[in-house]
């Protein structure tokens, strides 16, 4: 099972945890949780005037091993209004622009997503159930 929590957080309320929201889908081949602003197809959702993360931005997708993977999905502009950083085991590394990274089994972690523009992120945390 995969299990996601979700804050939306602005400077005002850095450290604060309203708004928080969780989803979880069994780690079975195919499986699918998505982050974005359209709540008709995201399990996690951002308020719609947080422009720097796009309709459907982040995806967690479960192979058919059972492993889970994270794509930052391209939205309709060339250049990303965000920046993506996956913090895992005490390191943090930025994900491209469209790209794909396995997550660890049995591990758990932290997405940010970092609007370039304003000091507001969305902050994503992950834990793989084996």
């Amino acid at each position: 099972m995969l299990e996601l929590t979700m804050a939306a957080v602005t400077a005002a309320d850095a450290g604060a945890t309203a708004g928080m929201q969780m989803a979880d889908a069994p780690s079975e081949p195919g499986a699918v949780l998505r982050v974005g602003r359209d709540k008709s197809v995201c399990r996690l959702s951002t308020p719609d005037d947080w422009l720097f993360v796009s309709r459907v931005h982040l995806e967690f997708r479960c192979g058919p091993d059972g492993t889970w993977q994270l794509t930052w999905l391209r939205g309709s502009q060339p250049d990303p209004s965000c920046e993506l950083r996956l913090t895992v085991g005490g390191h943090a590394l930025p994900l491209a622009y469209g790209g794909t990274v396995p997550l660890p089994r049995g591990g758990s972690g932290e997405i940010v997503v970092q609007d370039r523009a304003e000091p507001r992120s969305v902050n994503v945390g992950f834990y793989h159930e084996v």
